[in-house]
């Protein structure tokens, strides 16, 4: 008898309604995962808002998830029943040009398995063996959740090309830019400055290793930045919010020559920039698109403790809740960051 299972779908905005489907048979390279745990992303917000950029409504929702393997195709060699596993929820074509390059988040028909139908707030999810990775004993399936996070951090640090020594300044101290804050210490040897508008958020960030945490509600982050680097600006900031405004400062603080990594979503794509600083500062502006080949590295920084991200996990709840996940994450009274839904 063919299987049933609710999964998650934002049908118009603010509204999350849990649709049947059917299990289906499991192609030759595939794995069939029992989700534990999932977490709500940024983008997910965007998306259950009706303002991400790139997705139409409805659309199934939800992309960070752990599980255990239970069904393997025939094919499968790289992973077994009862794995403890991660998700890399990308979809790249391997047949482009950059797919060959190696480079699979700038696949030309690149996709999420979110945008094809398939959520990660379902009791069972499906992926390619390609994009399951295990789990050591030592991960929890609620960190595990976080690997897909932590590596579109991981990603934007390498692609900002930070050094030993360098200054660095994040805009937005959300689940992303802490991370972001934390692998940039790392990369550089030096704490980072980092700008939001919640101080619970900053907070955080204080306590994971920024060195200065600046309310944007309360100072001029850029007048902040530059009293306290003599003027002179940091080597990198980053742009983790996906606003005109963020975006301005994050450029706004760099010093001469300096790199702006720019990782939030905009769901508004027009601004509007200074554009001439970029020839009068000779600086640069980096785009940063998703992951390739990071979650391996996320894994062993989590396996050898290298990076804690337990404490950016505030709330848990179930699957049936899933839509009161999304509005503790939108209510600015209540101090959050990463909501974790599990699915028992």
């Amino acid at each position: 008898m063919p299987i049933k299972y609710p999964m998650a779908v934002v049908t118009k905005p603010h509204t999350v309604e849990f649709q049947e489907k059917t299990l289906r048979k499991l192609e030759s390279e595939e794995i069939l995962i029992k989700t534990h745990s999932a977490a709500i992303c940024g983008s997910d917000l965007h998306l259950y808002k009706g303002l991400h950029p790139s997705v139409e409504l409805p659309s199934a929702v939800g992309h960070e998830a752990s599980g255990e393997v239970i069904e393997t195709g025939n094919a499968v060699k790289k992973i077994k029943d009862g794995d403890r596993v991660t998700i890399e929820p990308v979809i790249a074509c391997g047949k482009c040009d950059q797919c060959k390059r190696g480079n699979y988040n700038l696949c030309e028909n690149i996709s999420f398995q979110y945008r094809k139908g398939q959520g990660a707030f379902s009791p069972y999810f499906i992926a390619h063996q390609d994009h399951v990775f295990k789990l050591p004993d030592q991960i929890s399936y609620e960190e595990g959740v976080l690997i897909e996070p932590l590596s579109v951090a991981m990603h934007a640090v390498k692609k900002s090309n930070i050094r030993l020594g360098q200054t660095s300044a994040i805009f937005g101290a959300g689940a992303i830019g802490i991370f972001v804050s934390m692998l940039s210490k790392q990369a550089s040897g030096v704490g980072s400055y980092i700008c939001d508008i919640h101080s619970f958020r900053l907070q955080k960030a204080l306590d994971l290793g920024a060195s200065l945490a600046i309310n944007s509600l309360e100072q001029n982050p850029v007048e902040v930045i530059l009293d306290a680097t003599a003027n002179t600006g940091v080597d990198r900031s980053y742009e983790a919010v996906g606003l005109e405004v963020t975006l301005k400062q994050a450029l706004n603080v760099l010093k001469l020559g300096g790199i702006t990594t720019m990782l939030g979503i905009f769901e508004n794509p027009k601004v509007q920039l200074p554009i001439n600083i970029f020839v009068q500062k000779e600086i640069s502006l980096y785009g940063s698109q998703g992951y390739a080949w990071d979650f391996e590295n996320s894994i062993k920084l989590l396996a050898n403790k290298s990076i804690n991200v337990k404490p950016l996990i505030t709330h848990t709840v179930s699957l049936v809740d899933l839509k009161k996940g999304f509005d503790i994450l939108l209510d600015r009274n209540i101090d959050s960051l990463k909501v974790i839904v599990q699915m028992n």
